[in-house]
């Protein structure tokens, strides 16, 4: 733990160093429409033999306003890159074979049907294998590069009551009425599920019809993993009864090819996932944790058992932070793994029951809006590993590390960005009202005076258990490009710094959190640049929550702009797609066994203190915060007489950014609202 800390430390320092000292600002601001210049690296997986990585580049397309996915490979000794091309040119998941002469990809080529596809190293030829029914995930070779594994949904056909009626030919009718007797009915980024569930399929890598190997009423899940025989594989599954109201819940399985026997691996009271079986067969590593105190928050732990599920054990130091997506060494003595610390996400590297090691950071999430952190990495059989690692003034870019050495190999944006004069990042020390550390940053605006005072937006991180970072984001530069001082923290409820930190907030959300971010904003007016007249607060999701909360708690803010916001807590958790995790884990009890609970914590019984002038904005697809959340408070305000506006996303889901045209219009619109309210004293 104290190397972690030391690689923190040393971390964040290097990067506020750049960002203080940083380059000659270039004449021009980034600007909205250069969303659409914006490219960014995702998912690079590195060939076994660690010469070449495939990974997918996407691309604002301003034309079709959406992000296009192509796979491209980079030389990892010349830097030397180069398109696919073909069909590969709308391709994802690129996934190596064990020899490195094959690498399998899914993509669904404009006017023709999804499929899965090889392609030749040697020959540089692509083939394509099946045609997909679905979108397929998780791909995986056998070890013998014969056979490919996925995951898939399975149709099934819609549920009826009653009698069907017969449509006579020509009949303009209106849509058929539908049924649902499922649980989970509706998904985020998928709307209303189609009839059926997931499961995983196989096919030859010689091409054919997909094979079904898993069936039920049930879900199931990648990454999938083959045995060293490959005859079977393993895989994440929710198959307990109850499951799709019981959303921590999941165990590993094996699953045969020749007779589609399962078999249940772990006994885990908990979600167990991520399964990696080892070069030699004989053990499986996996990440969960023991769900057993239904808190919120709970870090998440890399384990190893026997091939056969036996004698199961935590396969690393005890370490406060959470641990994910196990890879293992190809000499199978030790494991790398995906450790969120301080804001950072990084990859390190144990021997089993040994010391956790950083070995790289700075993983970055696909997202461009926000500064959160995330991302894949994948290793090679050297031990060299690739990232896709951002920062405060780029997107992600194909990183590598190989002997302790890390090497850039894209720099996808520095003919936009280099020509840009962004806001610059660096930490602000903030102590809470207790005493209690918390880790914030602020984004100066272009050109900054420190003798002058700015504008200040409060930018606060959704979830609640996520966490921000010193990464790049399109809403923030833009608010910076504006003139206003940006200012993020990670406050209690935040992950990556331990489970007390994360569950200062259990069964009492919003609340420590609050004071945390008022905290923030004192520090920030402290430092003398930021204008404790001109205040602006705004947030998404969770950071939407304490938006709507603290409209409700101070009137210190000129203006506020509350993102796909619940208000609501009773309807949340049961019209929203993660309700039952709100039940389980997050308040405890259901609404009707808790109703005074509900309410407290509920945004909307706040309302009557509400005085600043609030924008609510939503996605009219939002199933996890439903647009009904908005309206509630949107509604509340109008009636109070309150200055408000709502903000419809028109076929957004919760996230609001898939469209690079809303994703620019949602943040002018509230630069708009702020600067409406803007009123210089």
């Amino acid at each position: 733990m104290a190397a972690l800390r030391t690689l923190v430390a040393t971390g964040l320092a290097a990067m506020s160093g750049v960002a203080m000292a940083g380059a000659p600002a270039a004449p021009v601001k980034f600007q909205a429409q250069d969303i659409f210049r914006l490219t960014q690296a995702s998912d690079p997986q590195i060939s076994p033999d660690g010469n070449q990585i495939a990974y997918v580049r996407i691309s604002n397309d301003i034309m079709a306003d959406e992000g296009l996915e192509s796979i491209w490979l980079v030389d990892t000794h010349s830097g030397v890159q180069r398109p696919l091309g073909g069909v590969a040119a709308t391709g994802a998941q690129p996934r190596w074979c064990a020899n490195g002469k094959l690498l399998a990809f899914t993509a669904a080529p404009k006017g023709q049907a999804r499929g899965l596809f090889t392609y030749a190293l040697a020959s540089r030829s692509i083939v394509r294998i099946a045609t997909l029914v679905s979108p397929a995930s998780a791909l995986s070779w056998s070890p013998d590069c014969a056979k490919i594994a996925f995951i898939m949904h399975a149709s099934a056909p819609p549920e009826t009551l009653g009698t069907t009626l017969v449509k006579p030919v020509g009949a303009d009718w209106a849509k058929p009425i539908t049924l649902t007797t499922r649980a989970m009915y509706h998904k985020d980024g998928k709307g209303d599920l189609d009839p059926g569930y997931d499961h995983v399929f196989m096919v030859p890598a010689a091409g054919g019809t997909p094979r079904q190997l898993t069936s039920g009423p049930y879900d199931d899940a990648g990454p999938v993993s083959w045995a060293r025989d490959g005859l079977s594989l393993v895989f994440t599954g929710r198959r307990d009864k109850g499951w799709e109201t019981d959303s921590y819940r999941s165990a590993i399985y094996r699953v045969s090819l020749a007779a589609r026997a399962l078999t249940r691996l772990t006994q885990l009271d908990g979600p167990a996932a991520s399964a990696a079986v080892s070069p030699d067969g004989r053990t499986i590593a996996f990440s969960g944790y023991d769900d057993h105190r239904r808190r919120p928050y709970e870090n998440r732990k890399i384990y190893v058992m026997d091939a056969d599920g036996g004698h199961v054990r935590v396969a690393h130091e005890d370490l406060d932070r959470s641990l994910n997506t196990p890879a293992w060494a190809a000499d199978g003595r030790s494991l790398f793994a995906a450790l969120e610390d301080r804001g950072v996400n990084k990859v390190v590297r144990f021997e089993l029951g040994g010391i956790v090691r950083p070995l790289a950071e700075g993983l970055a999430d696909s997202g461009l809006d926000l500064p959160y952190s995330g991302g894949a990495f994948s290793v090679a059989r050297d031990g060299t590993v690739a990232i896709p690692q951002g920062g405060f003034d780029h997107p992600a870019d194909v990183t590598i590390v190989r002997d302790d050495v890390v090497k850039r190999l894209t720099r996808l944006n520095a003919a936009l960005l280099d020509k840009r004069s962004l806001g610059a990042l660096a930490p602000l020390k903030v102590t809470a009202s207790d005493g209690t550390p918390i880790d914030a940053w602020v984004l100066m605006p272009p050109g900054f005076d420190r003798s002058r005072r700015y504008p200040m937006i409060l930018e606060i991180h959704g979830g609640p258990f996520l966490h921000y970072g010193p990464y790049f984001s399109t809403d923030d530069q833009l608010y910076a490009a504006a003139g206003y001082v940006v200012v993020y923290a990670n406050a209690r409820g935040s992950t990556s710094y331990g489970e007390r930190f994360a569950n200062a907030i259990s069964r009492d959300y919003p609340g420590i959190d609050y004071s945390d971010q008022m905290s923030v904003v004192d520090a920030a007016v402290a430092q003398g640049f930021a204008d404790p007249d001109r205040l602006f607060v705004t947030g998404g999701s969770g950071g939407g929550i304490m938006t709507a909360w603290i409209v409700g708690k101070t009137d210190r803010f000129r203006a506020a702009a509350s993102q796909r916001p619940a208000i609501n807590w009773t309807s949340l958790a049961l019209t929203s797609d993660a309700g039952y995790k709100v039940m389980s884990n997050w308040i405890g009890k259901a609404p009707w066994e808790d109703p005074e609970g509900y309410w407290k914590h509920s945004p909307l019984s706040l309302v009557s203190n509400v005085k600043t002038p609030t924008l609510v904005v939503v996605g009219e697809k939002d199933v996890r915060t439903p647009i009904a959340e908005a309206e509630q408070f949107y509604g509340a305000l109008q009636y109070r007489g309150v200055p408000t506006g709502l903000l419809r996303v028109p076929g957004a889901f919760h996230e609001m950014a898939a469209r690079p045209s809303q994703s620019a219009a949602r943040v002018e619109a509230i630069i708009g609202w702020f600067n409406r309210y803007d009123r210089q004293p």
